[in-house]
């Protein structure tokens, strides 16, 4: 069951759980226990290479300070992955899909107990900036 959800984008407005496993970067893609593979929305980061994709806003700090930032939101690091991810343990989130973000990624806003929404967190961290095309008013 988990490679076939791992292909699918999930239509926008629709709610499910994500149980956080493997986290790339500071906006994502965050791997789900139950399959989807998450960019969190409206939030930019910097590529793991340091650099920014064209168009996209440019948060001064680093790729590794947001991607560990992300990472301590979830939990805390439990190993790293042979393909570079870094692995998580974190409770259910709860998502509502904003679309496709490509790459077979679903872009979500999610919330964690006790934390709150994810996205807004990272914004706070200062470690990625809002990005107000996709943002929708969330996070201000």
């Amino acid at each position: 069951m988990l490679a076939v959800l791992s292909a699918v984008v999930l239509a926008s407005g629709q709610a499910f759980a994500c149980t956080p496993t493997h986290v790339w970067d500071g906006d994502g893609p965050i791997w789900c226990a139950e399959g989807p593979k998450i960019r969190l929305a409206g939030i930019a980061a910097r590529e793991m290479d340091g650099t920014c994709k064209q168009g996209h806003p440019c948060p001064k700090a680093s790729a590794i300070a947001a991607r560990d930032r992300l990472v301590r939101l979830l939990g805390g690091a439990k190993g790293k992955a042979r393909t570079g991810h870094i692995l998580v343990s974190a409770p259910a989130m709860r998502c509502v899909s904003n679309g496709s973000a490509r790459g077979g990624r679903t872009a979500a806003w999610c919330t964690l107990p006790g934390t709150g929404d994810i996205s807004c967190g990272m914004i706070r961290s200062g470690t990625v900036l809002r990005w107000d095309r996709y943002a929708r008013g969330q996070c201000r």
